[in-house]
């Protein structure tokens, strides 16, 4: 069953939400060294790439100041490359590019216009 780009932001923005709430005062060493909560945030960051994938490609063109593309490769790079995390990008993405997403989904949504 497809599910609609306004599905696919909200499991977007519950998936960054998570990661953002779960890391929030916390430095990099600590989430890294921490195997349940960094397995938890690469699962996410899965899903969030899995559910961009998903997204009409029209909507997609329509907003490309969203790295669409960027998103895929990761969750892609996370799923085959499993052992080989790079948890200075994971961090990055963490603490540089959720917060844009996320406010970006959020606004959709609430606009009801996906």
């Amino acid at each position: 069953m497809l599910q609609s780009n306004l599905e696919l932001l909200k499991h977007i923005t519950e998936e960054i939400s998570f990661i953002l709430e779960n890391t929030a005062g916390k430095e990099k060493d600590v989430v890294v060294e921490d195997p349940v909560l960094s397995r938890a945030i690469v699962r996410s960051l899965e899903i969030i790439g899995e559910a961009s994938n998903q997204l009409d490609p029209d909507f997609k063109a329509d907003h490309p100041e969203i790295e669409w593309r960027k998103i895929v490769n990761t969750r892609n790079r996370l799923i085959h490359v499993y052992f080989g995390v790079d948890y200075d990008i994971v961090w990055d993405i963490i603490t540089n590019k959720l917060h844009e997403l996320l406010d970006f989904a959020e606004q959709i949504i609430e606009e009801g216009g996906a």
